[in-house]
């Protein structure tokens, strides 16, 4: 019965390893309508809710297979918390891949490409339908225990990534869950915040990496925990039909993040398809479907339009077919592990960001190393949905014994005396972030009081630090020999920052975010609560009863964001947005309008092509990120001072010079008109600024837009 369903259906079949769906929205709509009608209503009720935590929830006997959905943002989670484990053969090993901020710093959307199709393959091999990630949420203070998840504090560079990362996940078969949407900046008892934010914010700042996702056609999102101007947002009409499906043109399947909804009348009507985990907690959850619709709250034609979605995308990627066909999992991807590990380490090796450097590095092979920090001798991760374990891992004192033997000793407390007899002294250091905690801007007592003993008592002290976001370096950053931030990066990461130390890489990341002096200079400093206490990292268990109350976080900053909002306010940072060293030097030169002789002026159908020179000047080969930033001479209304729109990431040889052409198109110049609910360009002056980082502005261009 079931195979001849699926023959009338006509489900379109897809090959074991699929390129994006050919098959339109439209057809993948009237295919789940064929569905819809097969189903009572008794069980269209059951579906709009997961099944077993992790599935979206399924008629098997119709044809609807349940789905197994997965973690994601450092490779592939092997879940083994499922209630109903026969339900899925779990992988034995997945790759940990570097924190996706790491991945930021890098630069490099190709390298992102290439990083979601080896973590799509491994879900394919796992029997994964769906890998929830790539997360976008913008990093907006250094505070929040998630930021390692997310792609940096600027909204065009994480959009580049994104887009590169569906692409490359769903080229797989694996469809992309995009989150959290939207304006989840913070953990601090999440499903207690209301975001309160202004419109012209969230469409400038808060949604460019959601559209991007869109745009590169993915099959998914999740929406968040917190509310957003007063309502959930996975219970939001204004939020779900208006914003996302409205403005977005977004035809995807939505779902819930766990455990994130109230009520089911808003639920179902609110554009929402799936409430995850499916756990029916009535303590929060008031009047389930099929009390609505006895009570005649609710239709039928509501439920089906609120499954609707969920059916068209797992069509549309193919994956009923491949679950009833006993083809979801893909064991001969196991062969590509290698290749995937190999990844992990250039994105560690790309993404590893040289803060300072004295001449300390790289390090010559003669040096007697003590090598301390709460790192030392672990690989560093972050916790939460995000933890992966990996498999063959690479501490620091692995890689530094490779390279050099039995002169390096590792000591967990050293003594002053011990730091001043060390040629060398490296600390690995950092924080322990994890999805649902905030921790503070300061390291852990210990920790800071390791870094500056080891460089009050060794000026040749080298810091590494192993972080989800900023912590506070103020105290010691100008006499460390060099500081290299190592981020959280992947089982094998380890092995590409010892490689940079010993200069078998030259280091160009550079950092997607700004480090800012005092968590008093963030644009966020007053984001929590009054009676709110962050002395060290506070989780969130059993957020929704031992909170009492919710809070509004005010984003009162607006569009001033991150680098933003420290070039507009004159505020200096202790690290720019951008920034990162190299070990050899880049001169950048000859900057020019390409575009129709010396007419500097931008039109809606002729976009600008600027160019400028990039030279290695140093002794060895190096890579270059050259930033584009543009700027509204009068704008007429509050608008940063400048915008990044465009960069390059370029390699060159000694005394070796290349031209980087960039084209610039009128979107760049557009701000949003909250009156007119519309993108806007005023006719005028603009500035385009080419640089090295936020704070490294080496060329201003004038241009206009009529």
């Amino acid at each position: 019965m079931k195979h001849l369903l699926l023959a009338t259906l006509a489900i379109a079949s897809v090959a074991m390893l699929s390129a994006q769906p050919q098959m339109s929205w439209d057809e993948a709509r009237k295919q789940a309508d064929v569905l819809l009608s097969r189903l009572t209503i008794e069980e269209k009720t059951e579906m709009t809710h997961g099944y077993n935590k992790f599935f979206l929830p399924g008629a098997p006997e119709k044809g609807i297979p349940y789905i197994y959905t997965a973690d994601a943002s450092a490779g592939v989670r092997i879940n083994t918390s499922l209630p109903d484990k026969s339900m899925v053969k779990l992988p034995e090993k997945t790759t940990q891949f570097p924190a996706t901020i790491m991945l930021a710093s890098t630069f490099d959307p190709e390298l992102s490409y290439e990083y979601g199709k080896a973590v799509g393959e491994e879900a394919r091999m796992s029997g994964v339908g769906i890998l929830l990630g790539p997360g976008m949420n913008i990093y907006r203070q250094s505070q929040c225990g998630r930021n390692f998840e997310y792609l940096g504090e600027d909204p065009y560079l994480a959009s580049r990534f994104v887009e590169q990362y569906v692409r490359g996940m769903q080229s797989t078969g694996t469809m992309a869950c995009i989150k959290h949407f939207l304006c989840n900046n913070t953990e601090f008892y999440r499903r207690r915040s209301n975001s309160v934010v202004d419109e012209r914010a969230i469409m400038e700042i808060y949604t460019p990496a959601f559209r991007a996702g869109i745009a590169a056609d993915a099959g998914s999102l999740m929406t968040s925990y917190n509310q957003l101007n007063g309502e959930y947002t996975g219970q939001s009409k204004a939020v779900i039909t208006d914003l996302l499906r409205g403005c977005f043109g977004f035809e995807g399947l939505v779902m819930s993040d766990w455990e994130s909804v109230y009520d089911w009348k808003k639920i179902i009507l609110s554009g929402q398809n799936v409430e995850m985990p499916g756990i029916q907690h009535k303590y929060y959850l008031k009047k389930s479907p099929a009390d609505l619709i006895a009570e005649g709250e609710i239709t039928e034609s509501d439920l089906d339009n609120m499954l609707r979605p969920m059916l068209a995308a797992c069509i549309r990627f193919g994956l009923y077919d491949r679950y009833n066909n006993g083809r979801q999992y893909a064991p001969e991807l196991e062969a590509n592990m290698p290749e995937h590990c190999a990844t992990a380490y250039r994105v560690a090796a790309e993404g590893t960001v040289l803060l300072t450097n004295n001449g300390i590095l790289p390090l010559s092979a003669d040096h007697k190393i003590l090598l301390t920090g709460r790192w030392a001798t672990k690989v560093p991760h972050g916790g939460g949905s995000s933890k992966v374990k990996g498999y063959d891992h690479v501490t620091f004192a692995d890689a530094l014994k490779a390279k050099f033997g039995d002169k390096v000793s590792v000591v967990a407390k050293p003594t002053a005396e011990q730091l001043q007899n060390a040629d060398v002294v490296i600390c690995a250091t950092g924080t322990y972030d994890s999805e649902g905690t905030e921790r503070p801007f300061a390291m852990e007592k210990k920790d800071e009081a390791s870094v500056r003993l080891a460089v009050k008592s060794n000026p040749n002290t080298i810091v590494v630090v192993n972080s989800g976001s900023a912590v506070d370096m103020s105290a010691w950053a100008d006499k460390a020999a060099a500081i290299l931030y190592g981020w959280y990066p992947g089982q094998n990461g380890y092995q590409a920052i010892c490689d940079i130390i010993t200069g078998v890489i030259n280091p160009s990341g550079k950092l997607p975010m700004t480090i800012e002096r005092s968590f008093a200079d963030s644009p966020a400093r007053d984001y929590l609560p009054s009676v709110a206490r962050l002395d060290k990292a506070v989780g969130n268990p059993n957020e929704k009863f031992f909170y009492p109350f919710t809070f509004d976080i005010h984003y009162t900053e607006s569009v001033l964001v991150g680098y933003r909002w420290y070039d507009t306010k004159g505020i200096k940072p202790l690290f720019p947005f951008g920034f990162g060293l190299s070990y050899t030097s880049f001169e950048l030169s000859n900057p020019k309008i390409l575009s129709r002789g010396k007419v500097k002026t931008i039109t809606a159908d002729k976009p600008l092509k600027i160019a400028i020179e990039v030279r290695n000047t140093g002794s060895r080969e190096g890579s270059e990120v050259v930033q584009l930033y543009v700027s509204e001479s009068k704008p007429t209304v509050l608008r940063p001072k400048k915008e990044l729109k465009a960069f390059r990431k370029v390699t060159l040889a000694p005394n070796e010079k290349k031209v980087v052409v960039f084209e610039l198109d009128r979107s760049a110049l557009a701000f949003w008109n909250d009156t007119t609910h519309d993108w806007q360009v005023n006719a005028g002056d603009y500035t385009v600024s080419l640089g090295t980082s936020a704070a490294n502005i080496v060329a201003e261009l004038p241009i206009q837009a009529l």
